[in-house]
C-alpha cells in the first residue's frame, strides 16, 4: 500500500467508486482506494492505519490478524516437517518452504541468510562452499541450482 497522491487526473476509489480528491490515497491489489475505504472485511479496521500490507483471499480484504485467524498456518517446513504459523517469516526455495532456523547448510549447519548463495540438490540445502563437488570444481562451473533467498511479508508471496 502506498500513501501518495500524484498530480494529474483524479482516480476512482475501488471501494466506493467515488473520485479520490484527497491528499492521500492507497494503492493495493492494482486498484486505488480512499484511505477510509480500504478496510478489513472482518473487523472493518482501516488498513492504511495498520501498516503497509494487507491480505486478500477468497474475495476478502484482510488485516494481518484476521488473515492468520481465518487461514491458520502456512504449511509445513520442508526440512523439519513441523507446522509453520502464518505469522512467521519463512524462506522459500524452488517451491519449498522453510522455518528461518531450518534453512541451513546440510554439511556445516550454518544458517543461510537473505542474499547468500546456496544450492538445493535432491531436496538438500548446501552453502556455496559445501556444495558436493565444490572442491573438485574449484568454482569454474556455474552454480548447480543457485537461487536468491527471499523473506515472505507481502501478500503475493505468502498466500498459499
Amino acid at each position: 500500500m502506498v500513501n501518495s497522491q500524484a498530480p494529474g487526473a483524479p482516480r476512482a476509489c475501488a471501494g466506493c467508486g467515488g473520485r479520490i480528491a484527497d491528499r492521500f490515497l492507497l494503492f493495493s491489489m492494482e486498484r486505488y482506494w480512499h484511505t477510509r475505504c480500504l478496510k478489513c472485511s472482518c473487523c472493518q479496521a482501516q488498513l492504511g492505519d495498520l501498516g503497509t500490507t494487507c491480505f486478500s483471499k477468497g474475495g476478502m480484504i484482510l488485516c494481518r490478524s484476521d488473515y492468520i485467524r481465518l487461514f491458520g498456518h502456512s504449511g509445513a517446513c520442508s526440512a523439519c516437517s513441523e507446522s509453520i504459523p502464518a505469522s512467521e517469516l519463512v524462506m522459500r526455495a524452488q517451491g519449498n518452504v522453510y522455518h528461518l532456523k531450518c534453512f541451513s547448510c546440510a554439511t556445516c549447519r550454518n544458517r543461510l541468510m537473505p542474499g547468500d548463495r546456496f544450492h538445493l540438490i535432491n531436496g538438500t540445502i548446501f552453502c556455496e562452499s559445501d556444495r558436493p563437488g565444490a572442491a573438485l570444481l574449484n568454482g569454474h562451473l556455474p552454480p548447480l541450482q543457485g537461487s536468491s533467498l527471499l523473506t515472505d511479508q507481502k501478500v503475493r508471496a505468502i498466500l498459499i
